[in-house]
């Protein structure tokens, strides 16, 4: 959990501010939930690992027997807690609100979510995410506008040739199916699975024999990842199937073609479109339906955002299921990424008055330059005027204006800094 310096908190507010505008434009709009939830609906077992790393509150009105008595049940010792991610408060937020909203309901939602992580570089206890969600909609027109508006707000932030890693879960369990791996140990050989980029195909088969996998399935994948391929298949239905073995439906492939057109479209028609079809995408979250894909770009080996279809989850609080889909941009590493670079922009005046000026006089001039639009901060001037300026152009201010006693500020010329 961290502090913000103003030039540090002015740069992720003019993050914010981009994506914020660029969704809008889109057609989503921004809600807002409690940052607490229920302790039975944080520990559904719909929130996978993160679950584990919740802060749950102790309940109201336990005396110290009521905390013994409860010591080894968390679910009685806690009545709730911090939320972990925003896709849980979402889907508790839809069904308590489902007749006052559109059939299709497109949600922003930008807020701090706390994980009791291990701190280190890039993890943090508090942080920032960046969500957009469409419910209601089962075609693959929502997977196409989610992305559509994704790779929109990373090109207004400068970052462009971003793409897309697609896949599928329905693709994934007919893989296994069709390696033979049996259904009760699916969940785990996709937890190995998932290891593919940091241990290499010699490790990921490794893990699975050691996991006690199947071993003519093991054999079978292990001959699929070994096999002659190119990496530079196109994203249509010949491309998406010479990278999967026989048995996947086609089904499955017409709906990842058919957002591969959508997006194509909606970015202008170019003969490439921005997605990379990735059959060993996996994504841990276990309320993942159907869709599931990753925000690359190229300047970075880590993904900038990631989502995916989870159809089941509101089910659990409405009765009945309804189609979801989400994207959630990485904002705590898109402005680490954009560094100082993050739309920086200076603004403002600060008005540098001697010592001697009246108050009356100076708050006068303040009203002048605040009715021209400007952001103004009053600086009495020091003995090191250079220091003091160089100071405020890291807090943003563009220009400065030295006043004395008796002068019209509306005669004195604004000069730049720097």
């Amino acid at each position: 959990m961290r502090d913000f310096l103003p030039a540090d908190k002015a740069r992720r507010e003019r993050v914010l501010a981009v994506v914020r505008e660029r969704y809008r434009a889109h057609g989503f709009d921004e809600i807002e939930t409690p940052v607490m939830e229920e302790y039975g609906r944080l520990h559904a077992g719909i929130g996978g690992d993160n679950e584990k790393l919740a802060y749950n509150v102790l309940a109201r009105g336990l005396d110290a027997d009521g905390i013994r008595a409860a010591a080894d049940d968390p679910a009685a010792l806690t009545d709730l807690g911090l939320r972990y991610d925003l896709t849980v408060p979402l889907a508790r937020f839809y069904a308590s609100h489902r007749a006052e909203l559109p059939t299709v309901f497109r949600a922003i939602q930008i807020a701090p979510v706390w994980r009791a992580e291990r701190p280190q570089k890039g993890r943090y206890r508090q942080f920032v995410q960046c969500d957009i969600d469409i419910i209601g909609d089962a075609t693959s027109r929502a997977e196409a506008e989610l992305m559509t508006a994704s790779l929109d707000a990373l090109d207004a932030l400068g970052l462009t040739g971003a793409s897309v890693r697609i896949n599928d879960r329905r693709v994934l369990d007919a893989m296994l199916a069709t390696f033979g791996f049996a259904e009760s140990e699916r969940p785990g050989v996709l937890i190995t699975i998932d290891k593919l980029d940091k241990l290499g195909t010699d490790g990921v088969v490794a893990e699975l024999r050691e996991r006690g996998a199947t071993p003519a399935a093991a054999d079978a994948f292990e001959a699929f990842l070994r096999r002659p391929q190119s990496d530079a298949a196109a994203f249509d239905a010949d491309g998406i199937r010479s990278r999967l073995p026989e048995g996947v439906g086609d089904d499955v492939i017409s709906h990842l073609v058919g957002i591969g057109e959508a997006v194509r479209s909606a970015r202008g028609g170019s003969t490439e479109v921005p997605l990379v079809f990735d059959p060993f995408l996996v994504r841990g979250m276990g309320y993942y339906t159907g869709t599931i894909f990753e925000l690359a770009h190229p300047s970075v080996s880590y993904s900038l955002g990631g989502g995916g279809r989870y159809d089941g989850m509101i089910g659990r609080f409405l009765g009945s299921d309804v189609p979801a889909v989400g994207f959630s941009l990485g904002f705590e590493r898109l402005v680490d990424l954009l560094g100082s670079s993050a739309g920086d922009v200076r603004t403002g005046v600060v008005l540098v008055h001697d010592r001697d000026v009246p108050l009356p006089e100076l708050l006068a001039a303040k009203a002048h330059l605040l009715a021209t639009g400007s952001r103004v901060r009053l600086e009495q001037r020091p003995k090191n005027l250079k220091a003091l300026l160089e100071r405020a152009a890291a807090d943003g201010y563009a220009a400065f204006v030295a006043l004395r006693a008796g002068e019209d500020v509306g005669s004195v010329e604004p000069r730049r800094i720097g």
